[in-house]
């Protein structure tokens, strides 16, 4: 990988991820501004609070296309099959979409912009950890415990994947983005601990 290729991957990663889909949504949707309402967030999460499923099913897919199309484009366009430029995408689509420079720096927290990307480099262990994270979001309805939780295991199994890979650049991946992700939800991570997490279906308006 050239330090051009980085740049560029950082850069189309980060722009691509900056694409505020949730405020775009909602704005067409109810002329709503997301950070107005409920947490601030511009994710599907908030979304779905402020807006309902149909709004929130169309941010989701927004959000998970935007990481996947980043990291796809550098995997097969701007470096081709070089996993440490499509590392450095992936967090700048994560970044970029939880400080988007199109909306003043705010955003999401990352974990459906995160899931796309990971998809297009390592789809079993991403599949695995959504499917854990929804699974525990069915049986608890704490959208926020399944993201951290999901986040922290698709870390960790990116870790396993550089590990089968020999390629440290997967682990590298795992600990940025999934730690990013996770820090992101500091504020939630205190409300569960404290009893006092909104939970799935409590509408913010």
């Amino acid at each position: 990988m050239t330090w051009q290729q980085a740049v560029l991957a950082a850069v189309v990663g980060y722009l691509l991820g900056a694409i505020p889909t949730g405020m775009i949504v909602a704005r067409l949707y109810r002329n709503v501004d997301l950070t107005a309402h409920g947490s601030g967030r511009t994710g599907a999460t908030n979304v779905l609070r402020t807006l309902g499923k149909g709004a929130a099913s169309i941010a989701f897919a927004g959000d998970f296309l935007k990481g996947a199309l980043a990291v796809a484009l550098i995997k097969f366009a701007i470096a081709p099959e070089n996993s440490w430029a499509e590392m450095i995408g992936a967090m700048a689509a994560v970044v970029g979409h939880s400080y988007s420079v199109f909306i003043r720096f705010r955003g999401g927290r990352g974990v459906v912009t995160g899931l796309g990307a990971t998809i297009v480099a390592a789809p079993v262990f991403a599949l695995i950890a959504f499917a854990i994270g929804i699974v525990l979001v069915a049986v608890t309805r704490y959208v926020s415990l399944g993201s951290v939780v999901g986040a922290a295991l698709g870390g960790l199994l990116m870790c396993v994947f550089a590990y089968i890979q020999g390629d440290p650049a997967w682990a590298i991946w795992g600990v940025l983005v999934g730690g990013f992700i996770v820090v992101a939800h500091k504020d939630n991570i205190e409300r569960l601990l404290a009893g006092t997490e909104r939970k799935l279906g409590e509408r913010a308006l």
